[in-house]
């Protein structure tokens, strides 16, 4: 990554006469003075504090740039950020650029208060071609216009189904494909005492509950043994068939699957109870051959430190989703989570604009990126063959970036990181296991699960959630049927889902329908 415009951008936007949203009134130049940015931003670790009141990067942005920088940070709770953004809108007092989840920016953009920026683009060309790709730019744009700027956020398939190779050596089993693979390998892992303890007390799948936007029902545990019959997550948005998992027949089908798993006793009995903390105290105790884990939840050096002590001949390996009758087959659902900078009306109308562009442009710069990510180097990072920061050969290994008492120094690293190369090799360094010494790489066992089939649901997790009653009852509902509270028959199945309907099902997967189509989420 290289910056080879900033002096350009610099000497253009001293110069520039911005008419930014149609109304400006001033311009901000350059030579006049520092401009004031006041940011707020969503900190990367939230239990650490903000960056010292004498950052040095303070000073060098202020004397490189001509901004003097004003650092806020929002809430860590998702809720209590909207509510001090929302009032900083009714009271026309939001900060110039700030981090803003997506409902509470659509309801200031319909009220005029954040300002388009498409204008902006072009004054940081670097930025934007590592951070700004044509879905990034759809995600902010309403009605033709963008208004604000959509960073990449969380990694995407980072799951995947790993299953336990020792124990199918063991056992002379090859690699399941299908669900009834599955079904047979589970009942070996059951019965036929693959860790060889002499004991019945081992089980085919683990899982637990974990609902979210995207996986409602069973949650994205289960979201392979249900992705085997096409209706992985809670929402289809295939334009040939779009609308709620739940409603479609296949689902009756995928509910059978699971129920036949649990009622053969393949799956942990614990499956209902599980927090994830006790789900991965779990596997780490060898109760399970065959779960959905995340790649640094398995992989990294501290989560698989107690699976290598407790069993250092054990080896999970990554693999296919089941593949299901009709060849349908998923690890999961997936969409691309973006983290959406907004620029306030009242800033634009200051002509702060450019001055916002300046700043963005350097944060994507070598110099900005290594300093707002990783801090200063050959004092909190080396630089190591691959010129990824490690923390090998520092002075004073106390000022290494990872330890928790430089955190502060760190806090906007999610302003200038977009899952590139450097960022992940950071993150997932390859290391040798203490007990067992096998080589080890959460990097590798990423680009595995990423690799895998997946479900692509690009805007899922931003369709109307359903009311409290019938979110309720949907999660009841399937656990009832699952646990055999009720009985799961084609009758009953289709009795409960008129009654789902009755509680808004209908209107709660219409509502969503709509919505996707609004905003071009189907394919």
């Amino acid at each position: 990554m290289k910056t080879k415009v900033m002096m350009v951008l610099m000497a253009a936007a001293a110069a520039v006469v911005l008419v930014f949203s149609g109304c400006a009134k001033k311009t901000a130049a350059v030579d006049s003075g520092p401009v004031t940015i006041e940011l707020w931003y969503g900190a990367a670790v939230t239990e650490a504090g903000p960056p010292p009141a004498d950052w040095p990067v303070l000073q060098l942005i202020k004397d490189k740039l001509n901004i003097d920088l004003r650092l806020t940070a929002l809430p860590s709770n998702e809720s209590d950020q909207d509510v001090k953004i929302q009032a900083a809108g009714a009271s026309n007092s939001l900060p110039d650029l700030f981090m803003i989840r997506r409902d509470p920016w659509l309801n200031l953009i319909r009220n005029g208060l954040v300002a388009p920026v498409d204008d902006l683009y072009a004054l940081m060309p670097n930025r934007a071609s590592i951070q700004y790709d044509a879905d990034s730019r759809a995600h902010t744009t309403v009605n033709g216009k963008a208004y604000g700027f959509a960073s990449p956020g969380a990694v995407v398939r980072n799951e995947g189904v790993l299953v336990r190779k020792d124990w199918l050596d063991k056992l002379g089993l090859a690699v399941p494909v299908t669900t009834e693979d599955y079904i047979n390998v589970m009942r070996a892992f059951v019965n036929n005492d693959p860790d060889g303890n002499g004991r019945k007390d081992t089980y085919g799948y683990g899982a637990f509950i974990e609902i979210d936007a995207m996986s409602e029902g069973l949650g994205r545990r289960f979201d392979p043994l249900m992705g085997a019959f096409g209706v992985a997550g809670t929402w289809s948005l295939a334009a040939s068939d779009p609308g709620l998992n739940v409603r479609k027949p296949a689902y009756y089908d995928g509910l059978a699957y699971v129920k036949r798993v649990i009622d053969e006793g393949l799956i942990d009995p614990n499956w209902m109870s599980y927090g994830k903390d006790d789900f991965r105290a779990a596997w780490k105790q060898g109760r399970f051959g065959i779960m959905r884990e995340q790649n640094a939840a398995y992989a990294a050096e501290s989560n698989y430190a107690p699976f290598d002590k407790n069993f250092p001949n054990g080896e999970w390996l990554v693999i296919d989703p089941p593949k299901g009758p009709n060849g349908h087959a998923s690890s999961g659902v997936y969409t691309q989570g973006y983290r959406i900078y907004a620029v306030s009306q009242k800033a634009a109308e200051a002509g702060k604009g450019p001055a916002i562009a300046r700043l963005l442009e350097w944060m994507s710069s070598d110099e900005g990126y290594y300093l707002l990510g990783w801090g200063e180097e050959g004092v909190n990072y080396t630089l190591d063959e691959n010129g990824v920061p490690v923390i090998a050969g520092l002075p004073d290994e106390s000022k290494a970036f990872s330890k928790p008492e430089m955190q502060p120094i760190t806090q906007l690293r999610n302003l200038v990181y977009y899952n590139g190369e450097i960022e992940l090799l950071a993150r997932y360094p390859t290391y040798k296991t203490a007990v067992s010494g096998k080589t080890m790489s959460a990097l590798t066992v990423l680009r595995d699960m990423q690799a895998r089939p997946w479900t692509p649901n690009i805007g899922a997790d931003s369709l109307p959630a359903p009311n409290a009653d019938l979110k309720r009852f949907y999660e009841q509902g399937v656990v009832e049927f699952l646990t055999g509270k009720r009985a799961l028959t084609p009758q009953n199945w289709t009795a409960w889902v008129a009654d789902f309907d009755r509680l808004g099902g209908a209107d709660w997967e219409k509502a969503g329908i709509a919505v996707a189509e609004t905003q071009n989420y189907l394919k």
